[in-house]
């Protein structure tokens, strides 16, 4: 007989939460990254602070003020502190005016 567990995973009703993060998020000018990939401004990309730095070509929803946007990792950001990203002038302007500069959002990978 089949356990109710293994039928309800066996359908997908079991959903991994995943687990969010928060910190400052920052815009820079994208170039050869840590990742060996170069990049540009145009592109969705962000880099990480040391503590998330190692996650090479996964991408990150990041959310700020009822908005969503998603980067693929390429860099990382050793002036990133804690939970903090550095992203690409493209991907800032998705949820916030450049002129901001610095704010503070959530992120998870996707």
């Amino acid at each position: 007989m089949y356990s109710i567990t293994k039928i309800a995973f066996a359908l997908g009703l079991f959903i991994v939460p995943s687990i969010a993060y928060s910190g400052d998020m920052t815009y820079y000018s994208p170039g050869l990254g840590a990742c060996g990939q170069t990049n540009t401004e145009n592109d969705d990309v962000v880099a990480m602070s040391p503590n998330q730095y190692g996650h090479c070509g996964k991408t990150i929803n990041i959310h700020y003020d009822g908005k969503t946007a998603s980067a693929k990792i390429v860099d990382k950001c050793p002036g990133c502190t804690g939970d903090g990203i550095d992203v690409s002038p493209k991907v800032f302007k998705k949820l916030a005016d450049l002129s901001k500069g610095r704010v503070s959002v959530t992120w998870e990978y996707a």
